[in-house]
């Protein structure tokens, strides 16, 4: 591989470790809790750098690159939705103070962008020498989105999680928080905070989710640097996307079932490849369309719920 052809992931990786360094070291530099309205306007943000890039990639590649990203994108972004309301089970769970929960979702993010990476050229490596895998991904998602469409929301067990149980075997851990520290030194001994305990569970809920969602794009495209780019956008906007949807996740209530009709349709597409490629424009309206309905049929349900909830007012008899 030359120079040249790296300079594209030179130049995106830059530019994420600028944004990073930025969020961090300057726009929440204090551990403060992140408001609906200062979360919004970074969701905004990302979503627009995303487009931004994909009509870049329009621009110097064409119109089948971009396509390929902003349905990854889509994918991606969409299955991340299931990210948040194991987020808020976990920050539930461990008590988190809401004004440290922006330092945990940051680190928790930065580990999942070296993770995915390590497992998008993985898989790249895989599909290109062996081709059957493609039938392995697909009729995996098919499985899992129908075990999804059939399931709830698992509660989240820390004390069943094996990487949590190891953290705390090999290091002590302080009883309570101590401000936003995932370590702290006490006596000359260096201790871990629950908070660590905290990025460790955020760490491994990722991986996991991860084993879905990785391979889900590899139904539309695989070219490495789209799958990563588009996962990359996708995971740096789930963190302030739940920032504004953490005290309403419950009203979306057809999201899952959406999320699982994602799936399965993706696994479809993979199993169905070598038969008939279908195409990333019909691909993506089909997700984007599984996600409308899902959000829209949740707003109504709710809507009927609280009409349904409101007291009715007895009638005015005439004297």
């Amino acid at each position: 591989m030359d120079f040249t052809s790296q300079l594209p992931w030179i130049g995106f990786t830059a530019f994420i470790l600028v944004m990073l360094a930025l969020d961090l070291g300057v726009f929440n530099r204090g551990a403060h809790e992140v408001s609906v309205k200062e979360a919004g306007r970074w969701v905004v943000a990302w979503v627009a750098l995303a487009a931004l890039f994909g009509l870049g990639l329009y621009v110097v590649q064409g119109s089948e690159p971009a396509l390929e990203f902003f349905t990854g994108y889509v994918i991606e972004y969409s299955l991340s939705m299931d990210n948040i309301f194991v987020f808020v089970l976990i920050f539930t769970s461990f008590a988190v103070p809401a004004a440290y929960q922006h330092r945990v979702l940051f680190w928790g993010i930065l580990g999942a962008l070296v993770m995915r990476a390590a497992m998008i050229f993985a898989g790249a490596t895989l599909i290109e020498r062996f081709h059957w895998i493609m039938y392995l991904f697909g009729a995996f998602l098919v499985v899992s989105g129908v075990r999804m469409a059939l399931g709830g929301i698992e509660e989240i067990h820390p004390e069943r999680n094996p990487v949590v149980n190891l953290a705390r075997r090999v290091l002590p851990v302080t009883p309570d928080y101590v401000g936003q520290h995932f370590f702290v030194r006490n006596a000359g001994r260096l201790l871990a905070t629950p908070l660590l305990i905290v990025l460790v569970m955020v760490e491994t809920t990722d991986l996991i989710f991860a084993v879905d969602s990785i391979p889900a794009i590899f139904a539309v495209t695989q070219d490495p640097f789209i799958i990563y780019t588009s996962n990359v956008f996708a995971i740096l906007g789930l963190r302030s996307l739940y920032f504004v949807l953490r005290g309403a996740v419950d009203r979306f209530h057809y999201l899952r079932h959406a999320l699982a009709g994602v799936l399965t349709f993706v696994g479809a597409k993979m199993l169905l490849a070598d038969i008939y490629k279908i195409p990333t424009v019909a691909a993506l309206l089909v997700i984007v369309g599984l996600l409308g309905i899902a959000l829209a049929a949740s707003l109504l349900r709710e809507r009927r719920l609280a009409g349904a909830s409101t007291p009715q007012s007895a009638p005015v008899r005439e004297p």
